[in-house]
């Protein structure tokens, strides 16, 4: 079980975490505030990006700005480095809550929290610049401000291939769960998100009157029949363990009731637990729809777009997070998280290095239950400084194994 060499000065800095981070909560509130009312796109978020440059300067990080967006920073000295990611972009939803902070960009919102791992990353890095100035970090932290998080390939491959990983031994991310009450910490060992693929099948073929079926490729049928076995097909050629979800999000073909159209799409997402599983499943999917469309005459393109792996935590990531959150939470704020669907490209770090990924209760106690990615998203703004907590006592705890 990792602990720290020397216990009281590993509770001392965690003393010092809840200090700071109790004296800038309010700080962290008013710019998650900011960055809800100023929500970005992905690889637009530069007034997102100079917020948090503009902090981390002033307190004494070494700020890298990336290309387009987003930023690395680093504090510390030494060989052994640990890194921290937030994600900074909004989505094309239109926000709908009713609060005075509420996006005044139309059609664009922080609909998944991403303000709030933002500003709790922010948090992070008063705590262990403190840390750090009293000579309480025993090696380097590296925080990582990535944009474009909801688009394919997302920004983690960005900042990869850009040596964001370089030296790192692991890295550490949190996401708002609006399913969890506040003040509780979801942890996982073993996957706890999805791969993530989106499908996009354009079908052409002959058009004609709906009298004369037998004379036109009837393309809005066999359009419907990809929709419903597709999935089916995927049941039986993978392995069911994997978990494979087929779902679509588009459906268009055609703008007569009586006219059978020359072409169609179908588009939606490929979702799969299992990471080997997911190596295969293009194939199946490019064979499936092919052999679907071929009775009726039609042809079928398909377009695939490999998104993101599961993300997988491991088993000593997972007892960091653990043991940080009985450090400067207590036991009885963390419980075990199931694995979700949704898909998070903080998977593509783990390609590389080891690490974790936990859940940030954000649900006010009694409230109503929010879905990610829906207009009406709302947060309990106690979370960030709780999160705040977590992520830098987890770097803390990792430099002192």
């Amino acid at each position: 079980m990792p602990t720290p060499p020397d216990q009281s000065a590993a509770d001392s800095v965690e003393r010092v975490i809840n200090h700071v981070v109790e004296k800038h909560a309010d700080d962290l509130i008013d710019l998650r505030r900011d960055l809800h009312r100023h929500p970005e796109l992905s690889w637009e978020e530069r007034r997102t990006t100079d917020r948090v440059v503009e902090i981390l300067e002033h307190i004494g990080w070494r700020v890298t700005p990336s290309q387009r967006s987003g930023a690395i920073a680093e504090i510390g000295e030494g060989d052994r480095v640990v890194a921290l990611r937030a994600d900074l972009d909004a989505l094309p939803v239109q926000d709908v809550t009713p609060d005075a902070w509420s996006s005044q960009v139309p059609g664009v919102a922080h609909a998944c929290g991403h303000d709030v791992h933002t500003a709790a990353l922010v948090g992070a890095a008063h705590a262990l610049a403190e840390a750090h100035g009293r000579g309480q970090l025993h090696g380097r932290v590296r925080l990582l401000f990535q944009p474009a998080e909801e688009v394919m390939p997302g920004g983690a491959v960005h900042l990869v291939n850009h040596g964001a990983l370089d030296e790192v031994e692991r890295i550490f991310a949190l996401h708002a769960e609006p399913a969890v009450d506040v003040g509780t910490i979801g942890v996982r060992t073993g996957p706890i998100t999805s791969a993530a693929d989106r499908i996009e099948v354009r079908v052409e073929g002959t058009g004609g009157h709906t009298s004369r079926p037998h004379l036109t490729g009837d393309l809005t049928f066999a359009l419907a029949k990809i929709t419903s076995e597709l999935p089916a097909v995927l049941s039986r050629r993978m392995d069911p363990r994997a978990g494979v979800s087929v779902v679509w999000g588009v459906l268009r073909a055609g703008s007569a009731p009586n006219v059978i159209p020359d072409q169609g799409i179908a588009a939606g997402t490929v979702r799969i637990l299992d990471s080997v599983a997911w190596a295969g499943v293009e194939a199946v999917v490019r064979e499936a729809v092919i052999d679907i469309v071929r009775p009726y005459g039609v042809t079928a393109a398909v377009d695939y777009l490999q998104g993101v792996p599961p993300v997988v935590n491991d088993a000593t990531s997972a007892q960091i997070i653990e043991e940080s959150v009985d450090a400067v939470l207590g036991s009885h704020h963390r419980a075990e998280v199931p694995q979700s669907l949704g898909g998070e490209d903080f998977g593509w770090y783990l390609s590389g290095v080891p690490g974790a990924m936990f859940r940030l209760g954000t649900r006010t106690p009694g409230g109503p239950t929010y879905d990610l990615h829906q207009g009406d998203l709302r947060v309990d703004e106690q979370a960030m400084a709780i999160g705040a907590r977590v992520l830098a006592a987890v770097a803390v705890r990792t430099l002192s194994t």
